[in-house]
């Protein structure tokens, strides 16, 4: 495993929240576009963006919605990154190849478990059945096989759990959204902040 674990938190919708996020080094800052209690507008999303950093990547997450609405959130509010999140297929990553954005596919950990770039995407984000629910996947089974190089381990992380995932999986990163807040939808700076001091002990 590389010695530097890229770290991604998501669903983030305040000034504090990114303040925190990036005060404390995440690599990726991840921002809902699709339903969710976690949901922000274009515009809100271009306030934050311009909060932070520029080598931090900011990332749009979409569930299964129009190629033309993705673009046109993408291309205005400037995020770096396009996250797909639901039953997207190659199409879908193929119409998006055109653009300047890493494509990242969030698929949900099933038997036989999803591959990096099996659907055009630059990087895959192993996610819980049930997606957004907090839920960890099992991940300790010795059957587990590493899906690839550049892939996130999601589903259920949280400061108290993420330093073993990251040590039994060996994941090239990891995401977050439900295990950095206090209540659903609400982040919390100081989860935030022991999530990525976990995180970066372990790798």
């Amino acid at each position: 495993m590389r010695n530097h674990l890229f770290i991604k938190l998501c669903g983030l919708k305040t000034e504090e929240d990114v303040d925190t996020a990036a005060e404390v080094g995440a690599d990726a800052i991840g921002f809902m576009f699709a339903d969710s209690p976690r949901r922000v507008d274009a515009t809100t999303a271009i306030r934050l963006i311009e909060r932070i950093p520029s080598h931090v990547m900011t990332v749009g997450v979409f569930r299964n919605q129009p190629v033309g609405y993705i673009r046109s959130v993408a291309n205005i509010t400037g995020i770096g990154a396009v996250q797909l999140h639901g039953k997207e297929e190659r199409g879908h990553f193929a119409a998006l190849r055109d653009g300047s954005w890493t494509l990242i596919r969030g698929a949900s950990y099933r038997e036989p478990v999803p591959q990096c770039g099996q659907m055009g995407e630059d990087i895959l984000l192993l996610d819980a059945p049930t997606p957004g629910a907090g839920i960890p996947w099992d991940w300790t089974r010795k059957a587990f096989r590493s899906p690839g190089d550049e892939w996130l381990l999601a589903g259920g992380l949280t400061p108290d759990n993420v330093a073993e995932a990251v040590e039994i999986t060996r994941p090239w990163g990891v995401d977050v959204s439900s295990g950095i807040e206090r209540v659903r939808g609400v982040k919390d700076s100081a989860l935030i902040r022991a999530f990525v001091k976990a995180a970066r002990a372990v790798a």
